[in-house]
């Protein structure tokens, strides 16, 4: 039986970022667990896995609210959409490396290099996954 039905801009947009949070919660998750056993990284009371389950999701709620925003506001919403997310993306990049954490300099630089994966994976998959499910008919058909 077909239940399909139409959807609206808002619920594509929203669910497509809630989805593509849902892949960046795990590659985060995956990095920062690769990150703190490989470096045995001795401060995960900030960056740890239950930060970043709650942390990217939230921040992925408002990336789709945003992004709804753009496509309903703009005419080229998409680019604009890009654009804002890769300069945020980049900035937060490098603020990141003026973070001090701590009094250890190479704790210091490792929580830097942490912070800044964390900041690049989520900034890219917002800035290019987002738009790139929402236009995929295939995503839109299957997960949607």
């Amino acid at each position: 039986m077909d239940h399909d039905f139409p959807k609206s801009l808002f619920y594509r947009t929203f669910m497509t970022a809630v989805f593509v949070g849902i892949i960046a919660t795990i590659v985060t998750m995956v990095y920062d667990l690769i990150f703190v056993q490989l470096l045995g990284f001795p401060l995960s009371a900030i960056i740890n896995v239950s930060s970043l389950i709650f942390g990217v999701n939230v921040i992925f709620l408002i990336i789709g609210i945003l992004y709804y925003l753009f496509i309903a506001s703009f005419k080229k919403g998409d680019l604009l959409f890009i654009v804002l997310f890769v300069l945020i993306t980049v900035f937060l990049a490098w603020r990141s490396e003026h973070v001090h954490r701590t009094d250890d300099d190479l704790v210091n630089q490792q929580f830097r290099n942490l912070l800044a994966g964390i900041v690049i994976i989520m900034g890219a998959m917002a800035a290019f996954l987002v738009p790139y499910l929402y236009h995929n008919k295939k995503f839109e058909d299957s997960v949607l």
